[in-house]
C-alpha cells in the first residue's frame, strides 16, 4: 500500500517544527497542571498538620498540654502560638501559588482560615485555627512551620520539567539540523574531491525531494567531468601517437637528407622542440593521472632528478636536511620538479637549487634560481595554462604549461604551488608544499 508521506524538505522542516511546538506545548502545560497540583498537595499537608494538633490539644490533659507544645516544637518543628486580632498579617505574594493554598485550606478547615509566610515580620508558614467551631479568640491559634521544611522542594520540580521541555526542544532542533547537514556535508566533502581532479563515489540518491534531486544533479556531473577528462586524455594520447610518428620520419629524414650545416642543426632542433612541445601537453592532460599513491623517501627522488639534470648538462645544487617518508605519487612529482627546474634554466640564471625541508606539518620542495625574477604582481597569473612573461615570449620557447602542470601536481597531493622572490631578494623560488599527511 502507497503512503502518502511528504516528500519535500520545506514539509519536512514544517512537520518537524509543528512537533518541536507540539511538545514544547504539552511540556509547559503539565508542568503548570503539576504546579496546581503541588499548591493542592501543600495545603492538604496543612490542613493535616492542623487537625492533628487540633486533636492532639482537645483529647490531651490541660496540665500535658505545655510539655506537647514543646515535644511539637523540638521534635516536629511545629509551634503553636494564641492568636491575637491585633497581629499583623503580611499580605500574599502576588504569584499564585500561595493564594491558591490558602483557598484549599479555607475549603478544608473553614471560610475564615488565614494562611500566611509572616505574622508580626516573623517569618514562617502560619496557619490559623481554633479548637471549637465558633473560634473564640480565647482558643484561636497559630499554627507556625519553618520556611525551609518545605519551600526547598517547591523549585525543583518546576525546573525539572523546564529542563525536560528544553530537552525535548533541543533534541527536535538537533534532529531537524543533522536531517539535512549530514547530507549536506557529505556534498561538501564530495565536492572538494571534484575541485582536487578526483572522482568521488557517487552520493546516495535518498532523502527529500530536493536533496535527492541535488545528489542525482551531483552524481550526473561527477560522471560526465570523469568521462570528458578521460575523453579529453584519450584525444591528447591520440594526437601525440599521429604527430610523433611523422615527426620521427621527419627527423629521419633531415639526417639523412639534409647535409651537415646550419640548416640541418636547425631542422633537428625544431623537430625536437615540436616533440617537447607534444609530450608537456600531455603531461599536463594526464597531471598525476591514476598512479597511486606511495610512501618513498623524498630524499632519493631529489637525488634522483639532481644526477638527471646532471647527466643532460645542466648542473644544480642539491640542498636538503632529513626527510620522513611521505606517501607521494613519486612520477607526477617528478614531472613536477622537472618543470620547475626547466623554467629556472629557461626563465632564469644559474645556479640552480633543488632544496627540501619540512615546516609546519608539509613537505617543501623547492627550485630556487639567480635570475631576473618575476613581479608579485604576475605570480598567480602565471599558474594560469598556457601563461607566459612578456619578456619571455621572444628570449625562450615553450607552451606556458610548466608552472600550471606543477600546480596540478600539488593540487592532486593536498598542496599547492608557491611563488615567491628567492632568498637573495631576486630570482624566483618555486616551491611545492604537500601535507605530510593527507
Amino acid at each position: 500500500m502507497k503512503t502518502h508521506r511528504p516528500r519535500s524538505l520545506l514539509a519536512h522542516i514544517f512537520l518537524l517544527s509543528i512537533l518541536l511546538v507540539g511538545i514544547t506545548n504539552a511540556s509547559w502545560w503539565l508542568a503548570i497542571h503539576l504546579d496546581s497540583s503541588r499548591s493542592r498537595d501543600f495545603a492538604q499537608f496543612l490542613a493535616s498538620a492542623v487537625n492533628l494538633v487540633r486533636v492532639a490539644l482537645l483529647t490531651s490533659d490541660p496540665e500535658l498540654r505545655p510539655q506537647l507544645l514543646q515535644d511539637l516544637s523540638v521534635q516536629e518543628g511545629i509551634r503553636i502560638l494564641p492568636r491575637d486580632p491585633e497581629d499583623q498579617v503580611a499580605p500574599q505574594p502576588l504569584d499564585k501559588f500561595y493564594p491558591e493554598v490558602q483557598a484549599e485550606l479555607r475549603r478544608l478547615l473553614g471560610p475564615k482560615t488565614q494562611f500566611s509566610r509572616s505574622v508580626n515580620q516573623e517569618p514562617g508558614l502560619w496557619v490559623s485555627f481554633s479548637l471549637t467551631p465558633e473560634e473564640d479568640a480565647e482558643d484561636a491559634f497559630w499554627l507556625i512551620l519553618t520556611r525551609n521544611r518545605t519551600e526547598s522542594q517547591i523549585p525543583w520540580r518546576w525546573f525539572g520539567w523546564g529542563a525536560l521541555s528544553a530537552c525535548f526542544s533541543l533534541a527536535a532542533a538537533w534532529v531537524l539540523a543533522s536531517r539535512i547537514n549530514r547530507r549536506l556535508r557529505r556534498m561538501m566533502l564530495a565536492a572538494q574531491q571534484v575541485g582536487r581532479g578526483d572522482t568521488p563515489l557517487p552520493l546516495p540518491e535518498e532523502g527529500p525531494d530536493e536533496l535527492l534531486q541535488l545528489a542525482r544533479a551531483f552524481n550526473r556531473m561527477s560522471s560526465d567531468l570523469e568521462y570528458s577528462e578521460k575523453e579529453r586524455v584519450e584525444i591528447l594520447a591520440g594526437i601525440s601517437h599521429d604527430l610523433r610518428t611523422p615527426l620521427a620520419r621527419m627527423r629521419l629524414e633531415v639526417e639523412m637528407s639534409l647535409p651537415e650545416g646550419q640548416s640541418r642543426v636547425g631542422m633537428v632542433a625544431d623537430i625536437a622542440q615540436m616533440d617537447a612541445i607534444i609530450a608537456q601537453f600531455l603531461d599536463y592532460a594526464r597531471g598525476a593521472g591514476d598512479e597511486a599513491l606511495t610512501e618513498c623517501d623524498p630524499g632519493t627522488l631529489l637525488d634522483a632528478r639532481a644526477r638527471h639534470e646532471a647527466a643532460i648538462q645542466r648542473p644544480l645544487t642539491l640542498d636538503m636536511g632529513a626527510l620522513p617518508r611521505v606517501a607521494l605519487k613519486p612520477r607526477a612529482i617528478q614531472r613536477a620538479l622537472a618543470n620547475l627546474i626547466d623554467n629556472a634554466w629557461k626563465y632564469g640564471a644559474p645556479p640552480v637549487v633543488l632544496s627540501g625541508r619540512v615546516e609546519a606539518g608539509f613537505l617543501r620542495l623547492s627550485v630556487a634560481d639567480d635570475g631576473e625574477g618575476v613581479p608579485e604582481a604576475e605570480m598567480e597569473r602565471l599558474k594560469q595554462p598556457f601563461t607566459r612573461r612578456e619578456t619571455a615570449r621572444s628570449g625562450a620557447s615553450g607552451t606556458g604549461l610548466g608552472l600550471a602542470i606543477a600546480e596540478r601536481v600539488a593540487r592532486d597531493h593536498g598542496g599547492s604551488l608557491e611563488l615567491a622572490r628567492g632568498p637573495a631578494g631576486h630570482g624566483l623560488l618555486a616551491t611545492l608544499k604537500l601535507p605530510l599527511v593527507r
